[in-house]
């Protein structure tokens, strides 16, 4: 027996079948206890607000009225965290209940064990993501850091940054011209352009140069 206090969970979703599978589920759990649930946005919002659970399982498409990304914004607060469990994984969705407040955000073919982890994690205020979103979520920021270039490529590029040409880029870096017309054609494509005022623009607007 543990003397810790249990976890109040709120449960959200629109689908009864669904909620009362889950309240079968959370029931076997140590250390969680269901405190209430809804079945739209607008139900969830109030009951969270009367209840003050610790973690809102939070379902995204909740029927007529407002969604459960909404839900997440009025809910989510240091005291209530908002757990996302659904079937959705868009790269739209995980953006929505992430910027929403969600605390973590898992799909619903997850095992038990790892629902029951995340919702202990989620209790702390400690982020929790599904395997696939998470590789998604990781994907994203990938590309929002830009493309990777090599240190010779960011160096040619910051003297085209300085408008010097072939030739005084290779004096300047002590290599030939042809290797850096090699290296031009390699940043080029990185970058999706196909000039250099085009490479210098996109190196500026994702920062990549020193």
């Amino acid at each position: 027996m543990t003397s810790e206090k249990p976890v109040r969970i709120l449960l959200c979703d629109d689908h009864v079948v669904v909620r009362a599978g889950l309240l079968a589920l959370l029931g076997s759990a140590d250390g969680i206890e269901v405190v209430g649930e809804a079945g739209s946005g607008e139900e969830a919002v109030a009951t969270a607000a009367k209840l003050r659970p610790d973690v809102v399982l939070m379902d995204l498409q909740l029927g007529p009225g407002i969604d459960g990304v909404e839900a997440t914004r009025r809910i989510a607060s240091p005291d209530v965290h908002v757990l996302v469990l659904t079937t959705y994984d868009t790269d739209a969705d995980i953006t929505r209940a992430i910027e929403a407040g969600a605390t973590g955000y898992l799909l619903k073919a997850e095992r038990p064990e790892e629902l029951f982890s995340a919702i202990r994690s989620a209790a702390q205020g400690r982020t929790t993501l599904s395997a696939p979103v998470a590789s998604r979520v990781m994907d994203r920021m990938r590309g929002a850091a830009g493309p990777s270039l090599t240190d010779r490529e960011r160096d040619i590029l910051a003297q085209l940054a300085q408008g010097l040409g072939n030739r005084e880029i290779a004096r300047a870096l002590f290599i030939s011209e042809a290797t850096v017309k090699t290296h031009l054609g390699r940043i080029y494509a990185k970058l999706g352009v196909d000039t250099r005022a085009g490479a210098v623009a996109v190196a500026k607007e994702k920062r990549l140069l020193p």
